[in-house]
């Protein structure tokens, strides 16, 4: 690449960053460092200076000092404000037809997202991942390899897992790897953003209330390769008819695509054979991984897998460390977590299974006879599907929470059976431990929210896993 030093010069420049969430924080605390005069601007007129000055000092000294040189500015945004920046840069929850937005555009100043921003920050390679689904567990592993082949210190996990790109921007050198998810929102306001390594994994139909048409949203994600070149590789999904139209429409001076298949062989890309993940680079066939080698399961997972191992061959990783870390690797905490073996009977903390529709996910990927805990607050969701996905996997499901009496009516209406009713999360689980026999499985996965019983549903999944680690270590249930 010829872009791995891109960083470009805003000292004394007049920035107005707009929205005062974790990424207009995090832009400011950046354009500070980097000399600029960044003014951090949100519509929100309620919004006490005091509140936004305290979310800088919670989120660091170097924050907290950058807090002492930005003018904060809340309510009706003004045209004599407009007139006085040099660029604007915006929070991606910010959506781009807004009136004051429009104001902005009509003025002639040009408008970054936080994306572009670390980008033209940062120095070093980009590999990024984007997709309706599986950008998660995607980047965390693509990240997790990265980290083996080129030391933990040079790679920065960022974008919209949770670290925000612009927190790692000036701690990046010519040899740093950024490994980022990015979202729909993040890619509406990019201009030279160029990742070495992009992915798409899937496009289904989301944030349609944002985009407006299906239409705008795939071309939305498109842009993600927009700015590779020939050097670069773009990874599709070959069984996504929209990303299969986009990879054979790319030209020769694009990227070379790669793709990836749950569902087919593919003359060069990575595909599932007979529970093997498989990579062929048109010539000769390599076999990467049993899925019974992984810690993570499903279909679902096997495709973020897919592209992860392709990211790591796009920067020329041996198959041999890729295989250690995908051995190692348990998952994103709370999706489908592989949370420790006890007797013979295999944990799996899928907290994050907050919906019908999650939850099914979970259980469609369980291997072993499982015993499922289910119930929480109720959302007024049904649970017929879920309910139906259960043969052939669940041996039994045991409840508690508000919804305990609805799902087990619902059960009882399938013709499923056996269904136990407990009173806390606790009894819930040393039942589970009773019922469950060597080979089989433990899953929580609740298809309801955590309210009622816990804060969220990280704290029911911690819960779990210590309940795991008390059962482990002999001082649990039994």
């Amino acid at each position: 690449m010829n872009d791995k030093n891109r960083r470009i010069d805003l000292k004394g420049r007049k920035v107005l960053v707009y929205g005062a969430g974790r990424s207009g924080v995090g832009a400011c605390e950046l354009l500070y460092s980097a000399g600029a005069m960044p003014v951090l601007y949100d519509e929100n007129e309620s919004l006490m200076e005091a509140k936004v000055r305290a979310m800088f000092a919670a989120d660091g000294s170097k924050a907290a000092e950058a807090a002492e040189h930005v003018r904060i500015v809340t309510g009706t945004l003004e045209d004599a404000l407009i007139r006085s920046v040099d660029l604007c840069v915006i929070s991606p929850g910010v959506p781009m037809d807004i009136d004051p937005v429009v104001r902005i555009k009509e003025a002639g100043i040009e408008i970054w997202g936080e994306v572009e921003l670390a980008y033209r920050m940062s120095m070093g390679q980009v590999l990024a991942v984007t997709g309706t689904n599986g950008k998660t567990t995607t980047v965390t592993l693509l990240g997790e390899l990265m980290k083996r082949f080129y030391g933990t210190g040079k790679v920065h996990v960022v974008g919209n897992i949770g670290a925000p790109y612009t927190k790692a921007a000036d701690m990046t050198d010519a040899d740093s790897v950024c490994v980022a998810e990015i979202s729909s929102f993040q890619l509406e306001t990019i201009h030279t953003f160029h990742p070495h390594v992009s992915a798409i994994t899937n496009i289904t139909p989301d944030h349609l209330n944002r985009h407006h048409t299906m239409e705008e949203y795939i071309r939305v994600k498109e842009r993600i390769a927009e700015n590779q070149t020939g050097e670069d590789v773009l990874i599709l999904n070959y069984e996504d008819e929209v990303l299969r139209a986009f990879g054979n429409g790319i030209g020769p001076d694009g990227p070379k695509v790669w793709w990836f298949s749950s569902a087919r062989v593919l003359e060069r890309g990575m595909y599932l054979e007979d529970d093997i993940l498989k990579y062929s680079d048109g010539s000769r066939i390599q076999e990467v991984i049993h899925t019974d080698e992984l810690q993570i399961l499903g279909a679902h997972n096997y495709e973020n897998v897919c592209v992860a191992v392709l990211g790591a061959l796009a920067v020329h990783m041996p198959l041999d460390q890729i295989r250690e870390v995908l051995k190692a690797f348990p998952g994103v905490e709370h999706r489908i977590e592989y949370s420790g073996e006890v007797n013979g009977v295999a944990f799996y903390n899928d907290s994050k299974g907050t919906n019908p529709e999650a939850a099914i996910k979970a259980v469609e990927a369980m291997k072993r006879p499982t015993v499922l805990i289910g119930g929480g607050y109720d959302k007024e969701s049904t649970y017929d599907t879920w309910i139906e996905s259960f043969h052939g996997k669940v041996k039994a499901l045991v409840l508690a929470g508000a919804t305990k009496e609805k799902i087990a009516a619902c059960a009882r209406e399938h013709g499923f059976s056996p269904v136990y009713l407990c009173d806390t999360f606790e009894e819930c689980f040393d039942l589970c431990v009773r019922l469950a026999q060597a080979g089989d499985a433990v899953l929580l996965s609740p298809a309801c929210a955590s309210w009622g019983m816990f804060k969220d549903y990280e704290e029911r999944g911690r819960v779990f896993k210590e309940l795991v680690l008390k059962l482990k270590e002999g001082t649990g249930a039994l």
